[in-house]
């Protein structure tokens, strides 16, 4: 990624920055020029970096709606301003829904629809205090408009930041804009827990019509898009970036009916 005059001396919070989609993102928007800040409960290994320059790193538990405010100023105290939330922090590890415990679910959505909710608050004040107010972007997920088998909070939850997404968009305007960027299928270090290893990818793979999943750098500039002033229009949607979806079940049966056995 070149710099941009977009993002030059812009300040960007990605939750969930060190590791992950979150990572490509960071990377992404320090390789276009802006000072990057991510965050996550303990420090990594290693950060975020382009063009010799290295993201920061605050620690914060997000799903404390005080830690989240305490983070939001701290950038703020830090750069002077925040430009770009990019709300990634998130996810959920697989269970059925019928024996999951209420503490798990209420985690859940703690997780990925409140504490959303609470960093966008928190950006908001700060954004709408700047002449050029700023953007902020939720990281959603197909599973909030389709069956999400497996992880059924989680989806309820991606859905809810949907519904986030139309409603902010609504009350912070013109000064704060509101986008979701929904990932299909992304490869990252935690695929394997939904998706196995190996050949299971490679197959899982196979079922989207692009051909294969998507890498953390597909959603990171789907994410520089909604950010820049290319997007200054949109707000209060949703970028869906599926690599065109899932082939329909009914295709492959019906070929299997007529193919008949071997």
């Amino acid at each position: 990624m070149r710099p941009s005059p977009d993002f030059e001396d812009r300040v960007a919070l990605v939750t969930g920055g060190t590791k992950g989609i979150g990572f490509g993102i960071a990377e992404a928007f320090l390789g276009a020029g802006a000072r990057v800040v991510v965050c996550a409960r303990t420090a990594p290994a290693s950060l975020p970096r382009a063009h010799a320059r290295q993201a920061e790193f605050l620690a914060c538990d997000v799903r404390e709606a005080e830690a989240v405010r305490a983070l939001v100023a701290a950038v703020v105290e830090r750069h002077g301003r925040l430009d770009v939330l990019v709300s990634n922090a998130g996810g959920s590890p697989p269970g059925n829904a019928a024996t999951l415990s209420p503490r798990f679910h209420e985690g859940v959505i703690r997780l990925n629809l409140l504490a959303p909710l609470h960093l966008a608050q928190a950006a908001n004040v700060a954004m709408q205090a700047q002449p050029d107010g700023g953007v902020i972007v939720f990281i959603g997920s197909v599973s909030a408009q389709r069956p999400s088998p497996g992880t059924a909070a989680y989806g309820a939850a991606k859905a809810g930041v949907l519904s986030l997404t139309a409603s902010l968009a609504v009350e912070w305007a013109p000064k704060v804009r509101v986008v979701a960027v929904s990932p299909g299928l992304v490869r990252t270090e935690q695929s394997h827990l939904h998706y196995g290893d190996g050949d299971g990818l490679a197959a899982v793979g196979a079922t989207v019509p692009a051909g294969r999943l998507a890498e953390p750098a597909d959603v990171a500039e789907a994410c520089l898009f909604v950010a820049s002033p290319r997007a200054a229009y949109i707000s209060g949607t949703q970028l869906l970036l599926h690599g065109g979806g899932e082939r329909p079940a009914f295709l492959g049966a019906a070929n299997a009916a007529t193919e008949g056995p071997p």
